[in-house]
């Protein structure tokens, strides 16, 4: 083709790379990639890395499959379960143990449950991780500063502790806490650094859209009121379920929901409703005692005429590291203009949603831990493992320890070094479901969507 003047699309590469594959000549398939005339609309993807990848792995060239995956880091091509499984076992048979951990640590990134093929990888890793290294002692506080500006789960530092590794499958409660080792698993946010970016980008668009001058206003009131631990979509819980002939703004609905929270934390939440909103409900005087209450505590922003606010809840909701209060599900065009890969966890982490039962309140809080994969600071693991469809069966996890990190967090520092061969057993912790548990209006819950909690302070 290219003798004929003819530029070969990515289909024709990809192709001509699996025969070279299936051959065992990784180093053709590679450098078909390599050599790629850019063609327009027809950039190299997956599927054209994958033959020269998979066939360097196959026969244990390390360094040759390391080389491959840095090279679609460069062009944008987003790694899949199946290629760091892949990288995972090269590196294991090979003996990378830092490789293994950076691959285990991208895994952590793109996948929440880990399928079967990938377990085996992750198990026969730790059954036979025998490497003699030089310790390091590591700050117990530099470990958990590193998993708090994480946003929890995760510190990426290293392999840490010393001993046997244990690598058992088990569940855990409804809760979070492992019935294999009993640590309990974290409820994981977004980065520091990604919460930053993420208000950033609602700002820059919301500027865009909205009468610059009056968003600007709003992040400057924000800045000096970032007090609130929960934001409420006003508009969202006033109109729910109302679509019928009597139906309308519900104040008794958003009310329900302001006290709920306030009395859970003993701290008002912001309302963000429209100010064209607000006027109406000032004209009745049944009404007008609960705005008026409300703008009394510093707990209403009035949104100007000819804005969205959306945009101001969000806004606030992310700036602020704090719960919203609301059943939308940010699905519309606005929301997907952020295209950011952490919105869905951050929704997971923070979004309440609510449900009113015949009249009474009932908010579901977010999930006391996250189905993701975890680093501890005392260095175990806990992966949980993709399963049955059936929403009645138990979440499996794989629970990977040490045998002698039982006590290391009551100690100043920790080791990072090597450890002697581990071995595998099954948990004798009883299954139990991970679904977690709808919260009512019991007062006895307390609100989870900032990071670090404060005393709470009545108004």
């Amino acid at each position: 083709m290219v003798g004929s003047g003819i530029k070969p699309n990515e289909a024709s590469i990809t192709a001509v790379a699996r025969l070279a594959a299936a051959t065992g000549d990784g180093d053709r398939a590679f450098d078909l990639v390599k050599n790629m005339v850019p063609v327009p609309n027809s950039p190299p993807r997956l599927r054209t890395y994958g033959p020269a990848l998979f066939c360097f792995c196959e026969k244990l060239e390390a360094e040759k499959a390391f080389e491959v995956e840095e090279h679609m880091g460069r062009n944008g091509v987003a790694l899949e379960e199946a290629v760091l499984a892949a990288l995972l076992e090269v590196s294991s048979e090979t003996g990378k143990r830092d490789r293994v951990y950076e691959y285990l640590q991208k895994l952590r990134k793109i996948v929440r449950c880990v399928r079967e093929e990938t377990s085996v990888v992750i198990r026969n890793w730790f059954n036979r991780f025998d490497c003699d290294g030089m310790e390091i002692e590591l700050d117990l506080g530099l470990i958990r500063d590193a998993i708090d500006r994480n946003g929890g789960g995760w510190h990426g530092l290293g392999w840490i502790g010393k001993g046997k590794w244990v690598v058992e499958k088990g569940s855990v409660d409804v809760d979070g806490k492992c019935l294999c080792c009993g640590e309990q698993l974290a409820c994981v946010d977004i980065a520091d650094e990604e919460i930053e970016v993420f208000a950033r980008s609602i700002a820059g668009l919301a500027l865009d859209r909205e009468v610059k001058a009056n968003f600007s206003e709003f992040q400057d009131w924000l800045e000096k009121n970032g007090h609130y631990e929960a934001i409420v979509d006003a508009a969202n819980v006033g109109l729910c379920q109302q679509s019928f002939a009597e139906g309308g703004f519900s104040v008794s609905q958003l009310h329900a929901v302001v006290k709920e929270l306030y009395d859970r934390h003993g701290k008002w939440p912001l309302i963000v409703l429209h100010n064209k909103r607000v006027r109406a409900l000032l004209e009745n005087a049944s009404h007008r005692k609960f705005i008026e209450e409300w703008k009394e505590n510093g707990a209403l922003y009035t949104t100007p005429h000819g804005s969205n606010d959306d945009w101001y809840w969000l806004y606030a909701a992310v700036k602020l590291r704090c719960l919203l209060v609301t059943n939308d599900e940010m699905r519309d065009h606005i929301f997907e203009l952020l295209g950011s890969s952490f919105f869905l966890k951050w929704k997971e982490r923070h979004q309440v949603k609510y449900t009113f039962a015949k009249g009474t309140l009932k908010l579901q809080m977010p999930a006391p831990f996250s189905v993701v994969i975890q680093e501890s600071e005392k260095g175990s693991w806990h992966v949980p493992l993709a399963g049955s469809d059936s929403e009645e069966s138990a979440q499996t996890w794989l629970c990977i320890t040490r045998t002698g990190s039982a006590d290391k967090t009551s100690n100043q520092s920790l080791t990072m070094e090597a450890s002697d061969n581990g071995h595998e057993s099954s948990c004798k912790g009883h299954q139990q479901s991970l679904d977690a548990p709808e919260i009512s209006d019991s007062k006895t819950t307390t609100l989870t969507g900032k990071r670090k909690d404060r005393s709470p302070s009545h108004p």
